[in-house]
């Protein structure tokens, strides 16, 4: 299964071609994806027109929804932060710590264009859905 975060869905709505949006249209329709909870929260709510927002919530419904969070995904994701600290490394938001840690305990690919990502794939095992292709 590949995850879908905000950072893609944001500039796949926007019209934005980048490699992550590329990938997207490609696995749509081809691959099983699923977004989060909380991307989905963030990515509905920066629609200000109602069209585009139902829209958008069509696609959005046709993908599974990933709950993120919990106790178990929110100490995994503190002992997370901790260890990439511990690296020299801060992550800047805690959204992106969960779902990174949600991503790695169920083996999850992600597919991303926050770089914030990057640390998690380079030393916490995240799987980027744009490896291999």
């Amino acid at each position: 299964m590949i995850l879908v975060d905000s950072s893609v869905w944001i500039d796949y709505f926007r019209g934005t071609v980048t490699a992550q949006t590329d990938r997207l249209d490609v696995l749509l329709g081809s691959e099983p994806l699923a977004t989060g909870d909380l991307m989905l929260a963030e990515v509905l709510q920066g629609f200000d027109d109602n069209r585009d927002f139902d829209q958008a919530r069509r696609l959005l419904d046709t993908l599974d929804v990933v709950v993120i969070g919990g106790r178990e995904i929110a100490i995994g994701a503190a002992k997370n932060f901790r260890a990439l600290r511990r690296l020299g490394i801060t992550a800047r938001k805690t959204i992106d710590t969960l779902i990174a840690t949600r991503c790695i305990v169920d083996g999850y690919a992600l597919l991303y264009s926050d770089r914030d990502f990057d640390a998690f794939v380079a030393h916490l095992g995240l799987r980027s859905a744009m490896a291999g292709g």
